[in-house]
């Protein structure tokens, strides 16, 4: 005769446990509200100094410039991006900062391929020193390393007579388009260096000589083994260099003495001298854009892999 056992397991198991699952649910909450208690203090300062300065400049880009240069919030239009499109000036310096921005990034990624190169094939005791030689410059203020290159490419300046020596420069480097080429190429290389190292130092060299193994030229090689794979470090540097140079101002101001003015120095002008708020918003809203979609490039193409 069979035997009933569901009664024997009813009784066996208690009335009043909880599943597993449960209790590691309850645990995953409690990790969650210490995790956004630690959060709050930089959640509370990134709302307070990024999030509501930024959320007033898209409202002022909307609002309206009067006659007297105030900026009335109660008639909300288009106007600064319909003049954004529609404007040949500001067609012409945004071509300008485009230009700059992409010469700067082209630049420094031609000086920058073959340091991180050398760097990450050293020894670890010579490649932290190199390491360190490229991260001096952050050690000092952004300004002050600009005014320092003003006072070396000034006409008596040591840069100028340097270059002047060697038959490459005519003395009047200071305030022209070289000297901001100069200036951002300086500021911004580093930029290009680390995310370069980062990507050639976790590359399998045994796949490089496996392919001259193979019969692979020098060239070869490069193309076909170490372009693809240092790709990603070629990616997050072009971003990180593109997006400051592409709104620089202080480099433009400071070397370039204004004379053909950027991004930076154009939507400077609209706040303080020009007094319209809502057009020096929209394009600040635009260059946002521009380093926001440069952003999501790099997360999805190369950020993921670094």
């Amino acid at each position: 005769m069979p035997i009933d056992t569901e009664p024997a397991l009813a009784i066996a198991e208690p009335t009043g446990a909880r599943p597993l699952s449960d209790l590691e649910a309850g645990d995953e909450k409690a990790r969650s509200r210490l995790g956004l208690l630690l959060a709050l203090p930089g959640i509370v300062y990134l709302t307070v100094f990024f999030v509501i300065p930024l959320g007033f400049v898209v409202v002022t880009s909307f609002a309206t410039r009067t006659r007297t240069g105030r900026t009335a919030y109660e008639s909300w239009n288009t106007d600064a991006y319909s003049k954004i499109i529609s404007s040949d000036l500001i067609r012409t310096v945004a071509w300008r900062s485009l230009g700059l921005g992409i010469i700067t990034t082209l630049i420094c990624l031609a000086l920058a391929f073959p340091l991180s190169y050398f760097i990450s094939t050293r020894k670890p005791v010579v490649r932290n020193l190199l390491l360190i030689g490229v991260m001096i410059p952050f050690w000092s203020n952004f300004l002050v390393r600009t005014y320092a290159w003003r006072v070396l490419l000034d006409s008596n300046g040591l840069g100028t007579r340097l270059l002047g020596a060697l038959g490459l420069g005519d003395g009047r480097i200071l305030f022209t388009q070289k000297a901001v080429v100069l200036g951002m190429v300086y500021g911004f290389l580093p930029f290009m260096v680390l995310p370069l190292y980062a990507a050639l130092e976790r590359i399998d060299w045994s796949l490089v000589e496996a392919s001259r193994d193979l019969y692979a030229s020098g060239w070869g090689a490069f193309r076909r083994v170490v372009w693809p794979l240092s790709r990603p470090g070629v990616i997050a540097g072009s971003i990180l260099v593109f997006v400051p140079s592409f709104g620089a101002y202080i480099t433009p101001a400071l070397l370039g003495g204004g004379k053909d003015p950027l991004l930076g120095s154009y939507i400077v002008g609209q706040f303080l001298q020009a007094r319209n708020w809502p057009l020096g918003s929209a394009l600040s809203v635009v260059v946002l854009v521009v380093m926001l979609a440069g952003t999501i490039v790099y997360f999805r193409t190369g950020g993921r892999t670094l």
